[in-house]
């Protein structure tokens, strides 16, 4: 059973960063792709950014040149760096574990419980 476990969120004025952590574990290849999508009230959850297990990494048009996402293979984990947020960045941000090595298996059912990520004007 594959469990995935966020961290990071809170609330952060304009302009200001946070950094999210994504932790798997249970029965998952170490090399799949993993993502981030969001979710603010009233709309669906949006893919934000996606990494292969070859470090390639994919972005939403509106988080492009804003956030980062990395990975260690070794431990599973994956982080989104978000600089200069903005208030329409604010969500429950999701991490996503793909079926595969690349993007285009994601999203899975492998959800994470979310975290809230706020961002005052």
């Amino acid at each position: 059973q594959v469990q995935l476990v966020e961290s990071g969120g809170g609330l952060v004025q304009t302009g200001g960063s946070l950094r999210l952590s994504c932790a798997a574990s249970g029965s998952i290849f170490s090399n799949n792709a993993m993502g981030w999508y969001r979710q603010a009230p009233g709309k669906q959850r949006e893919f934000v950014a996606g990494i292969q297990s070859n470090g390639y990494t994919a972005y939403a048009d509106s988080v492009k040149g804003r956030f980062t996402m990395f990975r260690d293979n070794g431990k599973n984990t994956v982080w989104l760096q978000m600089n200069s947020l903005k208030p329409e960045d604010t969500a429950v941000y999701y991490c996503n574990l793909g079926l595969g090595r690349t993007i285009a298996t994601m999203p899975s059912d492998h959800w994470g419980q979310g975290t809230q990520v706020t961002v005052s004007s």
